[in-house]
């Protein structure tokens, strides 16, 4: 079988921070900066909360069917929602969302790469 690779991303608010739990996320902001946000399998968390409360998870994870996205999206959304209670930080309206890439629409580059493959 193929192996499906799956990017999942879990979104959700903080909420009811402590000021030393708001200084404490703002003094880790550098290594949490959307612009280095990446899918990893262990998970990247990314937040801008200098300028609002969101925060994103972003995972990698993989599956051999179709329907193992299912599974690595409950597996990732517990990954997160993990990270934030053991630090006891308060968050609400927490959603995962799963990418099944093998289904994903190619880009332009991509297409104009296998035509050039595909011709002699």
């Amino acid at each position: 079988m193929t192996t499906r690779t799956f990017r999942i991303t879990v979104r959700g608010v903080f909420d009811g921070l402590s000021t030393e739990q708001r200084a404490e996320l703002l003094t880790g902001a550098a290594e949490h900066d959307v612009l280095q946000a990446a899918f990893t399998a262990e998970g990247h968390l990314s937040y801008d909360l200098a300028a609002r409360p969101a925060f994103t998870f972003r995972f990698l994870d993989e599956g051999e069917a179709e329907e193992d996205i299912l599974d690595a999206v409950e597996r990732a959304e517990t990954a997160a929602t993990a990270w934030l209670v053991g630090r006891g930080y308060g968050f609400k309206r927490l959603r995962a969302q799963g990418e099944d890439l093998s289904q994903a629409p190619l880009g332009k580059r991509q297409r104009r790469a296998i035509a050039q493959s595909a011709t002699p």
